[in-house]
């Protein structure tokens, strides 16, 4: 098998992952800042050795400003409904995933609130500009994706960022695709919320993910419960990250999600971004050489995060997914793969299209295989 679907999963996790979720199931799974006894001890000081290392991946500073979510979806949905109130305006781009759109939509239909979607190329890139031009004084959040999750197009967050500062706007970026891969930097980059995935590209497992809010952000909380802390409180703590961890933590998740962040660490963002640069050039450029092959990303490492989006003449996507899979044993992904206003941009929304996603644990046998084998597709369905 083949596994070319890295954007919604990474598969295989390092060994480090399954090692230490399997230490934390085995010796100190209790329930972390829930008790004064040794096991739940333990499992506190993981956690939070986990948030440490995230935290460093990130270059975020006080590492009690990052919240542990189910995942990157929990995440956005706590920055954008705990931010914004009736009549107010956001500013987003037009190739976000439904975890911001739909929340985003909602909203705008229950709440009243105003949406500027900004314009984009055929490639789903836009102006930074376009954001400034949409700015208004009921403005109070702007929303972009670090990447696309439909073709790997890379946004302009630096430079959104400085827009929003300079305006005094919070900034909200949605890293489920590019975080572990590409230098994410909140300070550098402006960032005021980030919401993140644990099972993508930082190598954890699935049902763990984060969000950071920067000092001075005040949200509503989306869930209130249990905390460890300020129990005789009858309301929802106000400090960080009690505020927004209601409910006994995903421990072993989180551990698993520690141990990638510190395996992406050691071997660095710049290095694994090279890496799958080099595999999706050499995939873009070898499905492009295919006739009937339509692409829908960029073969350029600066201006993708490792996903090649295409389609194959009149083909139904689910059709040619489907046999990669059969007859090749390759994992793609077909369809609109959550995200139907990035297909609009592309001019795919009438059927989707098939993402091959790379990860750091293919190789570049892997691509020339999904090349040759989607070749042959194609050589059998023109006869």
């Amino acid at each position: 098998m083949i596994y070319l679907d890295n954007a919604a999963t990474s598969f295989p996790k390092p060994s480090c992952v399954c090692r230490e979720m399997d230490r934390c199931m085995r010796e100190y799974c209790a329930n972390p800042g829930r008790g004064g006894h040794a096991l739940s001890l333990r499992a506190g000081m993981a956690v939070n050795r986990a948030r440490d290392t995230v935290c460093r991946l990130f270059n975020i500073r006080d590492p009690m400003r990052l919240a542990f979510t189910k995942n990157a979806t929990e995440a956005l949905n706590i920055a954008i409904k705990g931010l914004v109130y009736p009549g107010c305006h956001v500013i987003t781009t037009p190739m976000e995933h439904n975890a911001v759109m739909r929340p985003l939509r909602t909203l705008e239909r229950d709440m009243g609130i105003e949406i500027s979607v900004v314009k984009g190329n055929d490639f789903g890139e836009i102006d930074p500009f376009d954001i400034r031009r949409e700015i208004k004084k009921n403005t109070v959040l702007i929303v972009s994706t670090l990447s696309s999750n439909v073709n790997g197009i890379i946004m302009p967050v630096a430079e959104i960022g400085r827009t929003a500062r300079e305006y005094g706007i919070p900034f909200l970026v949605d890293a489920s695709q590019g975080a572990g891969s590409l230098p994410v930097d909140v300070e550098a980059w402006r960032i005021d919320m980030l919401a993140f995935p644990g099972h993508k590209g930082l190598m954890g497992p699935q049902g763990t993910g984060g969000l950071f809010v920067r000092e001075g952000i005040r949200l509503r909380t989306l869930m209130e419960g249990g905390t460890g802390s300020n129990s005789e409180y009858v309301y929802q703590p106000e400090i960080m990250p009690d505020m927004l961890e209601s409910g006994t933590l995903n421990t072993p998740g989180i551990v698993g999600l520690g141990a990638g962040a510190d395996y992406v660490l050691k071997i660095g963002t710049g290095t694994i971004h090279e890496y799958k640069s080099r595999l999706t050039r050499l995939l873009a450029d070898g499905l492009a050489q295919i006739p009937g092959v339509r692409l829908y990303s960029f073969a350029d490492g600066d201006r993708n995060s490792g996903i090649v989006a295409m389609n194959l003449a009149d083909m139904d996507p689910a059709k040619l997914s489907f046999i990669l899979d059969k007859d090749f044993g390759i994992c793609t992904r077909a369809g609109l793969h959550c995200s139907p206003a990035a297909h609009v941009m592309l001019g795919t929304s009438g059927r989707g299209s098939v993402r091959f996603s790379v990860g750091c644990f293919n190789t570049e046998n892997d691509v020339i295989y999904a090349v040759e084998a989607v070749e042959r597709i194609a050589f059998n369905a023109a006869l």
